[in-house]
């Protein structure tokens, strides 16, 4: 009997999962990262996925379904995380913590937690497909060249695939994803039908150590938590336009994003946030067309379907700048007079898209199937 780890959040989509795996025969054990940051007083409230009341929730499901279950201590992982967007604000970027948390932790951190209990997958509730090629004894491909392939969940309104783009074939090859091929109405149904308690919760869709929900609104609650990690960093800032000519001043840039509107400036129009300059904290605006760009550079490449690029190799296709992003085509090479190491490429969009934002993931998509992905260094036109 093959043993997996699933990762339970405490919501119906893990929850889920984990039916399906132990209805299929798998050696199934649940497990539940406890963060250490969330907000207990507000978790009930929130759509949020790390507190107390949730790990109660996913202890629950496990018992009903009859699994084993456990929670670990990812609290030193988990700042380390923290880290990274405080940072990634400071540079005047706009980091995706669930990417990264993917990455590092949920497919990182855990696999090393499920090693050592012996299992040979680990497994989510992510909406996403995932598919091992298949050995063609007639080929001259080696095996080892053969590879496990990310493909977008059949739910396209709950396609998760953009999240896990920057997870290498190791972590591939070792995951298993159970919804991909269900509706989130599917899954509801499922849930209502075993019955599991967790039938009705509301999604995860917020970053779990933001309190977003205070009065002020999201951005307040983004503001109070920088203020809170980096204070010192903040420091208020001019506002110009494109000339450079001031007209006005902000309270942190690190407050802001690409394409952001609302910044209580008196110009008898809408004006939109252009550029971040962190280096001279200053916050450039424009028009609306101004935020609107044909080019970027990404970095830290992980190509899934394929082995990459040669030098000077181009390749067509549809390509995301941000989780609800409808991806575009788009012209993606590896030889470019700014591109500075091997791991880096220039993608080029048919059309321009508003709001290219750096320190957001992009990926590559072929139809459903995830070519690769990697970050947003910088815009070029």
């Amino acid at each position: 009997m093959k043993k997996v780890v699933v990762a339970m959040s405490g919501g119906v989509d893990s929850s889920v999962a984990a039916y399906f795996l132990k209805k299929e025969g798998y050696d199934v054990s649940g497990l539940f990262m406890s963060l250490g940051t969330c907000l207990e007083r507000l978790a009930p409230k929130r759509k949020a996925c790390c507190s107390i009341f949730d790990a109660k929730d996913a202890q629950a499901v496990a018992d009903k379904i009859g699994i084993d279950f456990s929670v670990l201590d990812f609290k030193a992982d988990f700042e380390k995380l923290i880290e990274y967007f405080c940072s990634e604000y400071d540079k005047g970027r706009t980091p995706n913590p669930c990417v990264r948390c993917n990455q590092l932790l949920k497919f990182g951190r855990l696999w090393d937690y499920a090693a050592k209990l012996g299992a040979e997958y680990i497994a989510t509730g992510h909406y996403a497909r995932i598919e091992r090629q298949i050995p063609n004894p007639n080929s001259q491909t080696p095996n080892s060249k053969l590879r496990t392939i990310l493909k977008k969940g059949i739910d396209q309104t709950k396609d998760q695939s953009y999240m896990l783009s920057l997870l290498t074939q190791e972590q591939l090859s070792r995951t298993i994803l159970p919804l991909g091929s269900y509706t989130k109405t599917e899954i509801r149904k499922i849930a209502s039908d075993i019955p599991l308690h967790v039938k009705d919760k509301l999604d995860s869709q917020e970053i779990c150590f933001v309190p977003s929900d205070l009065p002020t609104g999201k951005a307040g609650g983004l503001e109070k938590f920088l203020k809170s990690r980096i204070p010192e960093k903040i420091k208020p800032g001019v506002i110009t336009d494109l000339s450079g000519k001031v007209i006005g001043r902000h309270p942190g840039y690190q407050f802001f994003t690409i394409g952001q509107r609302h910044l209580k400036i008196a110009l008898g129009r809408p004006v939109y946030v252009v550029k971040i300059t962190s280096q001279t904290n200053t916050i450039v605006v424009g028009d609306k067309k101004d935020v609107f760009n044909n080019a970027f550079i990404a970095e830290g490449v992980n190509w899934i379907s394929r082995e990459g690029l040669a030098k000077g190799e181009g390749l067509q296709a549809d390509v995301k700048i941000r989780y609800l992003h409808r991806a575009c085509p788009a012209k993606i090479t590896s030889n470019n007079e700014k591109l500075t190491t091997n791991n880096e490429l220039r993608i080029e969009f048919s059309e321009p898209q508003a709001s290219i934002t750096p320190g957001q993931a992009t990926v590559f998509y072929d139809g459903d199937t995830v070519l690769g992905g990697g970050w947003i260094k910088e815009v070029i036109g």
